[in-house]
């Protein structure tokens, strides 16, 4: 009797051992879960905060920067001067600002004629002569004469009018009031310059006009550039400097 006794005492003791193993063990995980909780909820906050920080601080100048209209800004000085007798130079390439002839096993030759000055008709502007090439080219006139007709606000220096000249599909743009506020118009020479044509084009150079000339590469699916560009010296017979811009 009494071995049976201890036994179930031994077991009795080693039951409530069990049980007191079994509640720290609970206690410890009840601990643990609690501890992930609140590094749940710190991260939370912390992500939060880091969200909050960003809209407040990055995002609005983002958002700015987004939604201020592009003023298309030359990025580099596009400017170029031409010569008549000039062997290589009498024309000129848009595509990657060089000259429009090149010089091969002492030969001349057609590398990439846009523009040429001079030489099909003395004292004009010809294009679409190269290669597969046709096109239109259209003097605008003097920046005062745009000013005049589209009655926009100039700047010191009467730059705004050629400055804000782009495009939007078959349309060309210029300037409407005043250059802040970033509005345009519509001008009345689109048509002309986007309108079919199969043939070179020729214009006469006169100084300080601003000229608008759309060339198409027949041999490369038609594809097209169109140009602005601003007369800054003419020399009849000798020379002409312009300044250029691919128009976007």
């Amino acid at each position: 009797m009494t071995l049976i006794s201890n036994i179930k005492q031994e077991k009795t003791v080693n039951y409530g051992s069990l049980q007191h193993s079994m509640q720290v063990e609970k206690s410890r995980d009840r601990r643990t879960m609690k501890c992930l909780v609140a590094l749940q909820i710190c991260a939370a906050v912390v992500t939060m905060l880091l969200i909050s920080t960003f809209y407040l601080t990055v995002y609005p100048s983002i958002k700015e920067k987004k939604h201020t209209p592009s003023t298309n800004p030359i990025q580099k000085d596009n400017t170029v001067t031409l010569y008549a007798i000039h062997p290589t130079r009498h024309s000129f390439c848009f595509r990657d600002g060089q000259n429009g002839g090149i010089i091969i096993n002492w030969a001349v030759y057609n590398r990439c004629n846009d523009l040429d000055f001079n030489n099909y008709y003395t004292g004009y502007f010809t294009v679409g002569v190269g290669g597969g090439r046709v096109g239109t080219i259209i003097d605008l006139g003097s920046r005062d004469d745009l000013q005049k007709k589209y009655q926009y606000q100039e700047t010191v220096g009467h730059g705004q009018g050629y400055a804000s000249i782009h495009r939007t599909n078959k349309t060309l743009l210029i300037l409407k009031d005043s250059y802040r506020n970033h509005t345009f118009q519509a001008m009345d020479e689109s048509a002309a310059l986007f309108r079919d044509t199969s043939s070179s084009f020729s214009v006469r150079v006169i100084l300080g006009h601003v000229y608008a000339l759309r060339i198409i590469d027949t041999y490369k699916h038609k594809s097209e550039r169109v140009v602005k560009m601003l007369v800054l010296a003419y020399q009849p017979n000798e020379s002409v400097t312009i300044q250029w811009e691919i128009v976007k």
